[in-house]
């Protein structure tokens, strides 16, 4: 398994106040498949800031600045969730047409939690099966989605990067 994902780059998007395990925890299983992970950021500064459920947690270095690379750079995207931060994302156009950019390359999209409202704002979500935390059901709902009480769920059929790597289009915590 630790070369599934060789040589494949995958931009792990954040803002401050990201629930930490679901960077932590998809970035491990990323990583051990063989996959080059990066946090970017749009983040003045080096780090970010992670939040474990009710409070601050570890701080994470930034690896590329969102101002400095482009979806062209990688072959998949996550999107943590958390509730500070995909609110923040979804009100940065740079982040939202950051993201839009993967779906318009066809490219595969992982999106945890909260997640997904980042996509409605990128206007990715319209006609697609997705799952969420449930109080973004309505949200996705009205964006076009259709909304399923499933842990995990797969759209739109695979890619041609996704013969090397296959990621839920959006994951419920």
């Amino acid at each position: 398994m630790a070369d599934k994902l060789k040589e494949s780059g995958v931009a792990i998007l954040v803002e401050d106040g990201f629930e930490q395990v679901e960077l932590t925890s998809p970035r491990q299983a990323l990583d051990d498949a063989g996959a080059q992970t990066q946090i970017v950021s749009p983040v003045k500064g080096r780090k970010v800031k992670g939040f474990q459920h009710d409070k601050w947690g570890d701080e994470f270095d930034v690896d590329v600045a969102l101002d400095r690379t482009s979806a062209d750079d990688f072959d998949a995207l996550l999107l943590p969730g958390g509730v500070m931060n995909p609110d923040k994302l979804r009100t940065n156009r740079r982040a939202v047409e950051f993201v839009k950019a993967f779906f318009d390359a066809g490219k595969p999209v992982a999106a945890i939690c909260h997640g997904p409202w980042t996509l409605i704002d990128a206007g990715v979500v319209r006609g697609r099966k997705m799952t969420s935390w449930p109080s973004l059901q309505t949200d996705l709902k009205n964006a076009g989605a259709i909304w399923s009480d499933q842990q995990v769920v797969t759209d739109n059929g695979l890619s041609p990067v996704e013969s090397r790597m296959t990621f839920p289009l959006s994951t419920r915590k």
